[in-house]
């Protein structure tokens, strides 16, 4: 298996997403790891603009050949917007998880704490020790 990409400049959760925090906006995908562990994404549940998240909870659900997964909320907040280009092709959390493939945004209720996410380094330790 190719080497997993994983952007020094994201920031990782314990289950798989990456999160590009903006001021007091979230811009949430899933890594290249869980990408590569889901297979083939053939559906993206978006969720609602507007819609609740509460920190570790789902926000959306994915659909791969495989299985299905969710997405958590990094933080708490509400959703500021979905990338609607996933309805239509959501192969981009496949082929581009860290570009076309961002999934949704979140407006942040409180700023998240840094020591609760993982640096790339962090990331790649955990994804290593097999967890």
């Amino acid at each position: 298996m190719s080497e997993e990409k994983v952007p020094n400049e994201l920031r990782y959760t314990k289950s798989h997403e990456w999160v590009k925090v903006e001021g007091n906006v979230a811009t949430v995908g899933i890594t290249d790891h869980a990408q590569a562990q889901l297979t083939d994404i053939v559906f993206v549940d978006l969720p609602a603009v507007g819609k609740s998240a509460v920190k570790g909870t789902g926000v959306l659900v994915l659909e791969s050949v495989k299985t299905v997964a969710d997405v958590n909320a990094p933080g708490n907040g509400s959703v500021a917007e979905a990338n609607a280009e996933l309805k239509a092709h959501p192969e981009y959390i496949n082929h581009d998880p860290y570009g076309k493939g961002w999934i949704y945004r979140l407006t942040l209720s409180a700023p998240i704490d840094p020591a609760e996410l993982m640096s790339a380094d962090q990331y790649r330790a955990f994804v290593a020790s097999g967890k």
